[in-house]
């Protein structure tokens, strides 16, 4: 079907490289807006007290931008960047730019389904076309139902792992050549100029730059180097670039496909082998993947405190405690270590997500929510799913069938810093006074 004039709405899809909706858009449309809504919303405190992005994800999101920008210019188009609420941007851009039908990739965010949805009521003319660009799968090749998801990451991956679900994994799709030009020239539109819109504080070490072309290029360097092979030995490094992928800030906010990632792991396989390294990479695709249709599957409930469970936690709130693990500040100095890592960084390991997360819900009896806030705030690779997901999971109100387990922080550090040299690094040893000294009312107070 043709279309005068498309808008694709980006979201977590910030890149040209196999982006179906995009080239769908450019065959479609005589003329295409390519918009980001940034959201005020995002920079004031929600009602964890946090934010919804901190320094580290902003810093990673303009680069990110800002190479879509350059991408989609040197195709004849140019990104549009909005900083209004994104109903209210909308309404312009579809008013003066004559839009008729609307784009975007599937996201797994209630809220920003909300929006999509809200958008759809309010032009019942126009034409809403989404697609699968954020998942390995498309919802349509999934061996059941969403409202059937399997209660279980084993029992998801014993049904999604059979060959020929794997062979059946849409290919990627080169970047279009050239894109439909824009109706709305610069001058009709406040452009944003690339400058912070927000007071965010500096990050201190940033870990990576964003954007599709870093993350290709961090693609190819880490199979180049053939650190795929010995992943599994490895991945579980407090504080080394190459011990595990670092995939995950671009795949996060789409700067990289998870299908070109997945067409890259095989190739590696062929050229060099297979091993439990490189089925590792895989298998942890698919756990990203789990958690990408259980949000969709639970939707509201993914931020509900007792989850997708029908027993409520006998966690509470605590100002002082909370604000003593967010500082890394607490009386474990492994736990105390990931934190201060994370908040000059914006990045945490895997372990360490896990010791942070099960010291927050059984060593310091905190509500999770209050602990998946403060890393969607924080994190560089903040993934809606994979964030409040796996935060469930440690709480024991998610897809856990074991329950409510607890890290043995002792033991821990023994295993994963015996020297003590990670502690030592990021000042871990640090406790100046008990947890329950902060008044709590400074804070807010859950429902």
């Amino acid at each position: 079907m043709r279309h005068r004039v498309g808008l694709i709405w980006f979201q977590n899809d910030l890149r040209v490289d196999d982006h179906r909706v995009l080239s769908q858009a450019a065959s479609e449309c005589d003329q295409l807006i390519c918009w980001f809504p940034v959201n005020p919303q995002w920079f004031i405190p929600n009602r964890y007290g946090m934010r919804s992005i901190g320094p580290a994800r902003w810093l990673f999101l303009q680069e990110s931008l800002r190479q879509l920008d350059l991408a989609l210019r040197q195709r004849g188009n140019r990104l549009l960047i909005t900083y209004e609420p994104p109903l209210q941007a909308l309404a312009e851009l579809i008013s003066r730019g004559h839009v008729d039908v609307v784009y975007r990739s599937r996201n797994a965010g209630y809220y920003e389904n909300q929006y999509w949805q809200l958008a759809q009521q309010r032009y019942p003319y126009l034409t809403f076309i989404e697609d699968d660009t954020h998942t390995l799968f498309d919802q349509a090749q999934l061996p059941f139902q969403l409202k059937q998801l399997p209660e279980s990451f084993s029992k998801f991956r014993r049904l999604v792992e059979r060959p020929d679900l794997r062979v059946a994994i849409r290919p990627p799709l080169d970047a279009p050549k050239q894109l439909p030009t824009a109706p709305l020239r610069a001058s009709d539109w406040r452009y944003y100029d690339g400058k912070p819109m927000a007071p965010l504080l500096p990050v201190e070490q940033p870990v990576v730059q964003g954007g599709c072309e870093a993350a290709l290029s961090h693609v190819s360097t880490y199979f180049r180097h053939r650190h795929a092979s010995t992943y599994k030995e490895t991945r579980n490094a407090l504080d080394d670039w190459t011990s595990s992928t670092k995939f995950s800030p671009w795949l996060a906010n789409g700067s990289l496909s998870v299908r070109r990632l997945n067409q890259r792991l095989h190739t590696y396989e062929r050229e060099h082998g297979a091993n439990d390294s490189t089925y590792w990479i895989y298998f942890e695709l698919l756990w990203r993947e789990y958690f990408q249709w259980y949000a969709h599957t639970h939707k509201q409930h993914l931020y509900r405190f007792q989850g997708i469970k029908a027993q409520r936690p006998t966690t509470s709130f605590y100002g002082g405690r909370l604000q003593k693990w967010c500082q890394g500040n607490t009386p474990y100095p492994i736990v105390n270590a990931c934190m201060k890592q994370l908040n000059a960084t914006g990045y945490m390991s895997n372990r360490g997500r896990q010791l942070v997360a099960s010291c927050f819900v059984h060593e310091l009896q905190l509500d999770w929510r209050y602990g998946a806030a403060y890393f969607e705030q924080q994190l560089v690779d903040y993934d809606v799913g994979a964030n409040w997901g796996n935060w469930q999971y440690l709480a024991g109100v998610g897809a856990d069938p074991r329950g409510h387990r607890q890290f043995d922080l002792a033991k821990q550090t023994r295993q994963y810093d015996p020297d003590g040299s990670f502690i030592e690094r990021w000042d871990g040893a640090v406790n100046d006074g008990p947890l329950d000294h902060i008044d709590a009312a400074d804070w807010p107070i859950k429902d």
